[in-house]
């Protein structure tokens, strides 16, 4: 669609704001949005999170429990990082041009929960659609065709709503980059009462007392507590999300000013609306300063630290910890537990650090927090590493159960991961969106540009990991030493990379 131009004057005047009428008006505004507003709109990740949450913490055993190797669990997971390479940043230049009259990201939000809702009921009935199908015995195929189709649409819901979410949280705060990291650190606490909720959730082995409906020939006691607590975040998920979107207040993005932010938004690009996606996604990076690309090779070497721990948490606890194995007795499952138990401690402290990510950012600048917390995270997986160690020439493994001082020490490695957490859910994401607003590129594209960092090396990690288990004869201490490794070259380069001028005055909350 062709747009005719506007008067020298005002042609100007929009090249230098890079901004169409409708987004200024906004951004003018932005500054007025009350922090009341934001916790109401960040309250989502509580939802969303409270998903993740129970698919960290009970998911990669499940898989196990339904015939499917170790080796291959990763295998499984690689649906997020393949839905997250495409699906969010295409959510997210469709969102920048939606002319919806319920807004730009609302309609995405409202999509995406109502499929996270779809997704969690078939991946908690999966056990009992593959024995309607015909599963007998200790390997079910069908159950496991079940649960990786739910397991993608998840995956696909997930990054189409989270997508949205942060760029939602950029429209509203605009150039106020103080108030940017104050949301996305709001975003970050919620996430934690999301995982304190989800890991107590998980850790609870009695929710199939509260609906015994859900234990059926198919469907044991472990699966049956999983099923119930996909009903809870169904719940959980459909509350956080009506009073997200209803205090979100967002004004629709008129047709000319479409037309506009497709001229104006991509330097070097045509108007043409059939201007191919990924042409369109690629571009941006002829954009990037030197210090986004640090940015982005930062949070890629970041993943590739984070992806193992959140795979394999339980699993590690309930394997290296407990010397159980899936359908082997009860070590396993009770290490799984004991591990939700511990994410549970995570999230507390996560919770913590993101009520104090801005004075945190204030004193030592964003850059070189994130760089400290990458350091503090390599030295936690090495600590995993030396406690599997030591836990393997014990000499308890298949006789008892681990002595308590083993268990309190995993407990709180898995305690202290939570500052890094926390951080990791923050500060990239406000650095990325305070350094493309003054590029021109739309918050939603820019939240997808950062996803790409995040899930390629996850990529990389989920192909690897099989591979890793036929090398080193199995077990998770492999991906966690690369892990441990990756991060520890993400805190370096983070220290040294990035330049301290987000060192400002604390903000006043108001």
């Amino acid at each position: 669609m062709s747009v005719a131009n506007p008067e020298p004057h005002r042609a100007s005047r929009s090249r230098q704001t890079n901004r169409p009428p409708s987004t200024r008006h906004q951004q003018q505004q932005s500054s007025r949005v009350p922090l009341r507003q934001l916790l109401r709109v960040t309250s989502i990740a509580g939802g969303i999170q409270f998903g993740w949450a129970l698919q960290l913490s009970l998911l990669t055993p499940y898989v196990q429990e339904l015939g499917i190797p170790h080796k291959w669990a990763s295998i499984i997971w690689l649906c997020g990082p393949l839905s997250g390479l495409f699906v969010q940043p295409l959510v997210g230049v469709m969102s920048d041009r939606c002319t919806s009259r319920f807004g730009r990201r609302r309609p995405f939000i409202v999509a995406g929960s109502l499929l996270i809702a779809i997704s969690v009921l078939i991946i908690g009935h999966s056990a009992d659609i593959g024995w309607w199908l015909g599963d007998r015995g200790g390997v079910r195929p069908r159950a496991i065709g079940a649960f990786v189709f739910g397991f993608w649409i998840l995956d696909v819901a997930n990054n189409m709503t989270q997508g949205p979410c942060r760029a939602l949280l950029a429209d509203l705060t605009g150039k106020d980059h103080r108030r940017t990291r104050v949301a996305n650190a709001y975003f970050s606490l919620f996430m934690a009462i999301g995982n304190i909720l989800g890991f107590a959730t998980g850790s609870y082995n009695g929710w199939y007392k509260v609906f015994p409906f859900t234990v059926t020939s198919a469907c044991n006691i472990d699966c049956a507590n999983l099923k119930s607590a996909f009903y809870l975040d169904v719940v959980f998920m459909a509350i956080t999300a009506c009073i997200s979107i209803s205090a979100a207040q967002e004004s629709p993005l008129d047709l000319p000013a479409r037309s506009m932010l497709a001229d104006e938004e991509m330097p070097g690009q045509s108007n043409s609306e059939q201007e191919a996606f990924l042409w369109e996604l690629f571009g941006t990076f002829r954009c990037f300063p030197s210090t986004v690309w640090i940015i982005l090779l930062v949070t890629a070497l970041n993943w590739i630290g984070w992806f193992p721990f959140l795979l394999f948490d339980t699993d590690w606890m309930g394997r290296e910890i407990y010397g159980g194995k899936p359908n082997e007795g009860q070590n396993y499952n009770t290490g799984v537990r004991m591990g939700a138990f511990g994410l549970m401690f995570n999230s507390v402290i996560l919770g913590v650090t993101s009520v104090l990510m801005e004075k945190l950012c204030s004193k030592w600048g964003a850059g070189f927090l994130w760089g400290l917390s990458n350091i503090l995270m390599a030295l936690c997986f090495l600590s995993m590493l030396v406690l599997s160690y030591v836990a393997s020439h014990i000499g308890y493994m298949g006789h008892n159960l681990p002595p308590d001082s083993i268990v309190v020490i995993a407990l709180v490695i898995f305690a202290v991961l939570g500052m890094p957490l926390a951080i990791t859910y923050s500060v990239p994401y406000a650095m990325v969106s305070s350094r493309i607003e003054s590029l021109g590129l739309g918050q939603g594209l820019s939240m997808g540009v950062l996803n790409l960092a995040i899930v390629l090396p996850q990529v990389v990690v989920s192909l690897g990991s099989g591979p890793w288990d036929q090398i080193f004869g199995g077990g998770n201490s492999p991906a966690i030493a690369i892990g441990a490794l990756a991060a520890f070259a993400a805190g370096i380069i983070a220290i040294l990379g990035i330049p301290r001028s987000g060192v400002q005055k604390p903000m006043v909350f108001s």
